[in-house]
C-alpha cells in the first residue's frame, strides 16, 4: 500500500470528513499499490506520473505533442489494465478457471500494443521530417532553451525573438517546440528553440515519448539553461535539469 496502516486510517478519516473525491500521491505507485489504496479509501487515487500525463494531455496542441502524450499514456496504462477490470475479476477459484475479466484484459492488451506500435511509427515519421528541417538550417547557429518547468523559458524566448508564444504561469504550458530566427548583436542570424520543461522524478517513458521534441536540444549548437532564482528550490531545479540532460546524452555542449 506504499504507506503504513496508521497513515491509511488517518487519510481515510480525512477523506470521509472532508468528502474528498481524489487522492494524489507525489510519487510513482505500482498498479497493485494503486488498486489497494483505492479499495482502502474508496475514492480515485492518482500517482505523480498519472497527474503529469493528465496535465500533458490538456496542453498538447500539435499533432506531434498529441502523439507523444498518447504514447506515454498507453505505456502508462498497459501494466495498470488489471486494475480497471477488477469488476470482472474471478467469481470463483480453482485450477483452470478463468474469470470473464481475464480474456477482456488480453484483448485490451493486444489493442494497446497495436496502438503503441502505430504511435511509435507515427513519431518516427515526425522525427525524420523534423531532422530534415533542422538540416536545412544547419548553416545558422542554433540555441535551445532548457530548464525546469515554469522557469520562464517562453518569456525569455518572447523577449529575444518577439515570438508569439503561449506564456502562462503554470507547469508544462509549453509542450511543442517553438523555433524562431533572431539576430545576434554582431548582426549574425541565429535560431532559438523553446523546449518542454523538465521536472524532478519524471517517469522514463515520458522522457522517451518526448524524444523528438527534445531532439531540438540535442542537435542545437548551444544549450541555454534558464533558471528562476526567485524559486526557493532553484538549486534542486538546476540538478534536475543537469540529470535530465545527462539522460538524453547531452553532455558535450
Amino acid at each position: 500500500t506504499y504507506i503504513g496502516k496508521g497513515k491509511i486510517e488517518e487519510i481515510k478519516e480525512f477523506v470521509v470528513e472532508n468528502e474528498v473525491k481524489l487522492a494524489i500521491f507525489d510519487d510513482e505507485l505500482s498498479p497493485v499499490q494503486l488498486r489497494n489504496l483505492e479499495k482502502k479509501f474508496d475514492i480515485k487515487v492518482l500517482d505523480r506520473s498519472g497527474l503529469i500525463l493528465d496535465i500533458f494531455a490538456k496542453h498538447a496542441q500539435s499533432s506531434e505533442a498529441k502523439t507523444q502524450v498518447e504514447l506515454a499514456q498507453m505505456q502508462y496504462l498497459m501494466p495498470r489494465l488489471t486494475r480497471m477490470w477488477t469488476h470482472l475479476s474471478k467469481q470463483f477459484g480453482g485450477i483452470g478457471t478463468r474469470g470473464p475479466g481475464e480474456t477482456q484484459i488480453e484483448v485490451d492488451r493486444r489493442i494497446i500494443r497495436t496502438r503503441i506500435e502505430k504511435l511509435k511509427d507515427k513519431l518516427k515519421v515526425i522525427e525524420t521530417q523534423s531532422s530534415q528541417k533542422r538540416k536545412t538550417r544547419s548553416k545558422v547557429a542554433t540555441f535551445a532553451l532548457v530548464g525546469y518547468t515554469n522557469a520562464g523559458k517562453s518569456t525569455l524566448m518572447k523577449a529575444i525573438t518577439n515570438a508569439d508564444v503561449y506564456i502562462e504561469n503554470k507547469l508544462f504550458a509549453t509542450l511543442d517546440t517553438t523555433t524562431r530566427r533572431f539576430e545576434l548583436p554582431n548582426g549574425q542570424d541565429a535560431i532559438l528553440s523553446d523546449t518542454v520543461g523538465f521536472i524532478r522524478k519524471l517517469p522514463s517513458h515520458l522522457v522517451a515519448s518526448f524524444r523528438s521534441t527534445l531532439a531540438e536540444a540535442r542537435e542545437s549548437d548551444f544549450i541555454v539553461h534558464v533558471v528562476d532564482i526567485s524559486h526557493k528550490y532553484f538549486v534542486e531545479h538546476i540538478k534536475t535539469v543537469e540529470k535530465t540532460l545527462k539522460k538524453l546524452n547531452i553532455t558535450d555542449k
